[in-house]
């Protein structure tokens, strides 16, 4: 699944086509998403223009003069910016225009999300728990510190957890907590606060440098101009099981850990 890395670079790559530019057309193919799309989608957004193109954890915020579309990139989906008069092959489910441009987005497993929210988009169902960014001023060791207390959950689950902290998937919450040393199985509420300042910072490197590395491209993802990302290359633990690891050669864990695939190394980690 694009993870908040892999959003924001589609953001960045998207922003210049749509920032200002006023939406000619739209072109539905497939309303059958994660939620269905409204049928009067076209007829909402022909002639909004694009105030501001923002990202909210995981979802994208394309602010226009009456509202927002919504748009989430589900599990395996892409946006490009592409010539309008592409064939479309299998899985294209939506065309945004914008005169001579088209942003389109591929979705194979069809877990996406296009919707229209009139007026301020924060209260809608799907933004109005989300927690805080994690790249954002608000995610300080003392704010992961106080969300930890009396919690007996995982640590790495309480970083997927979109209600504390939003756009942290199951890659970066594996790599962040290799960085900062720690278990993903400590208990949340055991973490001291000098603990928290290593694993907020740990998050942040980790974030920034998979978006300076373009993401991270596994099956499907791919970037607005259709390049793929390199930060795979640069996994210390994710999809590494029983291989040494990078710092200590140890062989690295795999353990499933609400669901999904924990990876760790039991040298560098503590719980």
């Amino acid at each position: 699944m694009p993870e908040l890395p892999e959003v924001e670079i589609t953001r960045r790559g998207i922003e210049p086509f749509v920032l200002g530019k006023t939406i000619t057309g739209v072109v539905v193919r497939n309303r059958n998403l994660r939620q269905r799309i409204p049928r009067r989608l076209a007829h909402i957004l022909v002639g909004q223009r694009v105030k501001r193109l923002e990202r909210r954890g995981k979802y994208l915020l394309f602010q226009c003069d009456a509202g927002s579309l919504i748009v989430h990139l589900g599990m395996s989906g892409s946006l490009r910016a592409i010539d309008p008069e592409t064939p479309p092959r299998d899985h294209d489910h939506v065309d945004l225009v914008f005169g001579a441009t088209a942003l389109r987005l591929r979705d194979p497993r069809r877990f996406g999300v296009v919707l229209w929210k009139a007026g301020d988009a924060s209260g809608h169902p799907l933004l109005a728990k989300l927690g805080v960014e994690p790249l954002g001023d608000r995610f300080s060791p003392e704010f992961l510190h106080q969300a930890t207390r009396g919690r007996g959950v995982g640590i790495k689950l309480l970083l997927m957890n979109a209600q504390v902290v939003v756009g942290i998937g199951n890659i970066y919450a594996n790599e962040s907590l290799f960085r900062a040393g720690i278990h993903p199985r400590a208990r949340s509420g055991s973490l001291s606060l000098a603990r928290c300042e290593r694993l907020v910072a740990a998050v942040r490197d980790i974030l920034l440098a998979a978006i300076a590395a373009g993401g991270s491209t596994l099956r499907d993802f791919v970037q607005s101009d259709g390049s793929s990302g390199y930060f795979q290359q640069h996994y210390q633990v994710y999809d590494r099981a029983g291989l040494p690891c990078r710092v200590c050669g140890a062989a690295i864990r795999v353990a499933r850990q609400g669901q999904r695939s924990s990876f760790f190394c039991a040298s560098c980690q503590k719980k």
